[in-house]
């Protein structure tokens, strides 16, 4: 099991997580950033698997992965 930190003040809601995400760990939340972004929230925690393909596709370097 994984865990996975997102700093939603770096979030552009690209969703490249959400969608390259296999176990669906990710999606966009309500709430916004001071960017005015829905930034992305972690809500399947006990489905990670910390493979870190999150954090390989955000451009920019919003996500860490930990095992």
């Amino acid at each position: 099991m994984g865990k996975i930190e997102i700093r939603s003040d770096l979030c552009k809601s690209c969703r490249y997580c959400v969608k390259y995400c296999p176990k669906s760990v990710i999606e966009i939340g309500d709430n916004v950033n001071e960017k005015g972004y829905e930034y992305a929230v972690p809500v399947r925690m006990a489905d990670c698997i910390a493979c870190q393909i999150c954090a390989r596709m955000c451009p920019e370097g919003a996500i860490e992965v930990y095992r």
